[in-house]
């Protein structure tokens, strides 16, 4: 773990020997910086990037997201095909093996997915995304047939997150956790060391037969509490790449460096406002509409992020298919101060309305301070609300919310697969994840059609009916969506390869040399 540590460039790994493994290596051993935290290793109790960073390359899962795609294609499985729109079976690849040299079979995915589902871990709640299943069968060695409560033609996005990554039923107990340092896997790397909050150790598996195999004998994970750590860590070399997450004035800075690259590509993390429609405030559209109406995401974007983010029409990215621009067709690009009065007005409310504006202040980062602010400015000058400013730490927060504590109170999303149904099933159905209480039969309709149709354009109109029933019912406000970006040093190569919308940090294309 000391390799990883430091201030000096000669504790950071160039090979490894024995512990790299595999002859096929082509290049040295790299350090990884992030701010990410990590909650577990075993996939039925992770339900955070910063955990599915490190399983996403400890193990396989039966269909992956290949770079620069959005379309699920084959990993431990050559194929998964819907053979009716509730039956889903996978072919696995013939050979495959655990790290420990156990073979792995359609029975250990049955296992992980049973297990995940029935330990049910309430830390992470990761088992939710496998709700849609019913029933798993193996008639073979090789073939899994997943059976669905409902069609679900997202099920199959579901199976490229480690919500599916497939465990050893050997090792890994069948109704609890197991800790982080025995966890084992089948994919391109191996966890050689572990000590939460401070480092991970990253070996190539040589038991590995898939399709992405690891170019270096060990990758080291270092994990920094402060982005101004992180941000001298990669300037002073101590880490080779930082990734997730520098702030946008350390970003911009750290572009006037010649010793960096600054790569940026697709991204899909986006931040947006919830009405709470229990609050009476909340529950007049016309109130609703008309900060709608006076959000300026382009001076959001400029004064809280210094234009490291563009401004966000839509609860679905443009990053993804079928996302539109519906909140500018409806209100414009903003913003439109007097439209808002005329709209208010006319509904009879009185202004300036009150209404109460809900952060946390460290959980995004330090600038959503500035984002809430800037926010709160812009309605105050409109002279139409009068804003009272609250924050509250993530934990307590995430309580707050749902209990109706602000009118209105932002949130961010990354994807938990890259389609568009995960940024409006979750957000759109039964008052979503964040309990705003919003209603709509159409909504829940739409999400139906989606869910189940297998014709691309019966998805792709059905995704546009649903963002622009947002627009039109206001139960959230999309503020701005942000690039996948990364900063690397001298001699490191493939990390572009990996930014796109997926977020999915494959270790295996990053490449050091020299």
């Amino acid at each position: 773990m000391s390799a990883c540590g430091g201030s000096d460039n000669n504790n950071n790994p160039s090979s490894t020997g024995s512990d790299g493994g595999g002859a096929n290596l082509t290049g040295d051993s790299w350090i990884l910086g992030t701010t990410d935290t990590v909650t577990a290793l075993d996939p039925a109790g992770a339900y955070d990037l910063g955990s599915w960073t490190l399983e996403w390359n400890i193990y396989q899962t039966p269909l992956t997201i290949p770079p620069g795609t959005t379309t699920p294609q084959g990993d431990a499985a050559k194929k998964c095909t819907y053979t009716d729109p509730k039956t889903l079976t996978c072919t696995l690849n013939s050979g495959l093996t655990f790290s420990n040299g156990d073979p792995l079979t359609s029975s250990d995915v049955k296992f992980s997915i049973d297990r995940s589902i029935a330990i049910a871990d309430p830390v992470s709640a990761v088992s939710s995304l496998l709700g849609s299943v019913d029933s798993v069968d193996t008639p073979d060695d090789a073939t899994v047939v997943f059976h669905l409560k409902t069609p679900d033609q997202t099920f199959q996005y579901v199976l490229t997150t480690p919500a599916a990554g497939i465990v050893d039923e050997d090792v890994f107990p069948a109704d609890k956790l197991l800790s982080d340092e025995e966890v084992i896997g089948s994919g391109p790397y191996t966890v050689s060391q572990y000590t939460a909050g401070d480092t991970a150790v990253l070996s190539a598996n040589t038991s590995y037969s898939g399709p992405n195999p690891p170019a270096g004998p060990q990758v080291f994970v270092k994990y920094y509490k402060e982005t101004s750590a992180l941000k001298l860590a990669v300037q002073n070399s101590e880490v080779d790449v930082a990734w997730r997450s520098l702030s946008p004035t350390d970003i911009e800075s750290l572009k006037g460096d010649s010793n960096v690259t600054v790569a940026e590509g697709d991204g899909s993390e986006i931040r947006y406002w919830v009405w709470h429609f229990q609050n009476k405030v909340a529950q007049d559209p016309a109130v609703r509409e008309a900060a709608a109406m006076i959000i300026d995401r382009t001076a959001i974007a400029d004064r809280a992020y210094s234009n490291t983010v563009t401004p966000l029409y839509s609860i679905v990215p443009p990053s993804l298919t079928g996302s539109n621009e519906a909140y500018k067709t409806r209100y414009g690009a903003g913003p439109d101060v007097a439209g808002a009065k005329q709209l208010l007005t006319s509904a009879g409310v009185n202004t300036p309305v009150a209404i109460t504006l809900g952060y946390t202040p460290t959980h995004y980062g330090p600038n959503t301070v500035d984002d809430a602010s800037e926010f709160k400015r812009q309605l105050e000058d409109s002279g139409l609300f009068k804003v009272t400013l609250k924050s509250a730490e993530w934990t307590q927060y995430q309580t707050l919310y749902k209990e109706g504590a602000y009118d209105l109170f932002i949130l961010g999303w990354f994807p938990d697969f890259v389609d568009a149904d995960n940024y409006l099933a979750p957000f759109m159905v039964d008052g979503g994840f964040f309990s705003n209480g919003y209603k709509s039969a159409q909504a829940d309709k739409l999400v139906g059609v989606e869910k189940s149709s297998t014709a691309a354009a019966t998805r792709d109109k059905a995704f546009g009916q649903l963002q622009n029933l947002a627009a039109k019912d206001v139960p959230f406000i999309p503020s701005w969506f942000a690039k996948n970006i990364a900063v690397y040093g001298a001699g490191m190569s493939g990390v572009e390869d990996t930014l796109d919308a997926a977020y999915m940090f494959r270790m295996w294309l990053v490449t050091k040399n020299g």
